[in-house]
């Protein structure tokens, strides 16, 4: 009788575990990219001496924007036929502008480095807190940033309209420092972005620096970059500017203005391209940034930690724009949220922000995406079940063994 009640609990407990099965695959494999990106091949981002490194921020209880943004590997729609070939960007992710649906993804929420597209949290808050015709005299300092810049020269003088052009065209690290000391300085600056970041409910990005050379604990996300430039896309002057070829730019001193190009390269060859932000470090490989507009429809497309090759990021950035343009419309994957839950906004290593709402943003508590599910980094659910179950079989296993046991 003994051994038939223990038998019960053994047949009992794996078919719980044949159930759990069907959990989602990031409860599955653990999804550990999601936790932090890879460990740095330099030291750019050493913590400043007598402090600690910074922990990998905390994994939100339920995925932002619904329970399928908490799967690793490809999030496609249900008979949708495979991505195209080429893609070799660790994390992607398509959305639609507009609604904000999530039509196809790639380890939405996995935390990678975002290099220099990091830089629309620094537009934003430069397109609401500053007066473009503002004139901001350069420094030295502006000058002697590390990385891209557009050329500011101490003593010149640039309007925040340009400073911004310099950012959206060249990736001006020098430019977003110029912006910076606008906006209170880079310490203040960095952390009004994060602070941005969590209003939005951009629970995987830390911003370490305005121009997003990578620094301490920086990370983002295919999913949190979408969010950001949905933000973007919504201000008439950052489309403007974004979208711009070639632009005059200040020269200082005895040197004289001079053109810059924009070197998104979709601009010039795919049709109804709007724009965007490419990024490159040695820690973030490429990230990119596209929008584009058909049929009344404009799609984004975030790509993170790829390469130029075999396939040129750029390419890489249309392929995907045209398989999101094939997908019929109403089968969205998951959502950009239009902000934070309000468990989610106090996270623990930042600080919600203050920041008045951007006038085009749609940040509306009412509105609050209410997703549930299992989320990305290994959910406690899952693995309380497995425990428990195994806990049971072992228990099992041992009463058996216990009564057959000679004594």
């Amino acid at each position: 009788m003994v051994r038939f009640r223990v038998l019960l609990v053994l047949i009992a407990a794996l078919g719980a575990m044949s159930l759990l099965g069907a959990a989602p695959a990031a409860a599955q494999a653990g999804c550990s990219q999601q936790l932090a990106p890879p460990p740095p091949v330099d030291s750019s981002e050493a913590p400043i001496p007598g402090t600690a490194p910074l922990p990998p921020l905390p994994v939100p209880d339920r995925p932002v924007g619904g329970p399928r943004m908490g799967e690793c590997g490809l999030v496609l729609p249900d008979g949708a036929p495979d991505p195209p070939a080429g893609i070799n960007s660790m994390s992607w992710l398509i959305a639609d502008a507009g609604s904000g649906d999530v039509l196809a993804a790639r380890d939405p929420h996995a935390r990678n480095r975002p290099a220099s597209t990091l830089k629309l949290f620094t537009a934003l808050l430069a397109a609401d807190q500053l007066p473009t015709s503002r004139v901001v005299v350069g420094t030295q300092e502006d000058a002697d940033q590390d990385g891209s810049r557009v050329g500011i020269g101490p003593g010149g003088r640039y309007t925040v309209r340009e400073l911004l052009t310099g950012l959206f065209l060249v990736s001006g690290n020098d430019a977003a420092h110029a912006l910076a000391g606008q906006m209170g300085g880079v310490t203040a600056t960095v952390d009004q972005m994060n602070e941005l970041a969590a209003r939005l409910g951009a629970l995987d990005t830390r911003a370490a620096t305005p121009s997003g050379l990578d620094g301490p604990g920086m990370s983002a996300s295919a999913y949190d970059l979408a969010m950001a430039f949905r933000q973007v896309l919504s201000r008439p002057l950052l489309v403007a500017l974004m979208g711009t070829k070639q632009a005059e730019f200040p020269g200082y001193g005895k040197k004289p203005g001079f053109v810059v190009s924009n070197d998104n390269k979709l601009l010039s060859t795919y049709p109804g391209a709007l724009g965007g932000k490419t990024g490159f470090t040695d820690d973030a490989r490429h990230t990119q940034l596209d929008a584009a507009e058909r049929g009344g429809r404009r799609l984004i497309v975030v790509l993170m930690r790829g390469e130029q090759r075999p396939v040129s990021m750029s390419e890489q950035a249309a392929r995907l724009l045209n398989y999101g343009f094939a997908l019929p419309p109403g089968r969205p994957v998951g959502r950009l949220v239009d902000g934070a839950q309000p468990a989610e906004a106090t996270a623990p290593d930042r600080t919600p922000g203050a920041l008045p709402a951007p006038p085009e943003a749609g940040v509306n508590a009412a509105s609050r995406n209410s997703t549930a599910g299992f989320n990305q980094g290994g959910t406690l659910l899952p693995i309380a079940l497995w425990g428990g179950l195994a806990i049971v079989v072992l228990a099992g296993l041992g009463a058996l063994v216990s009564r057959q046991r000679p004594h």
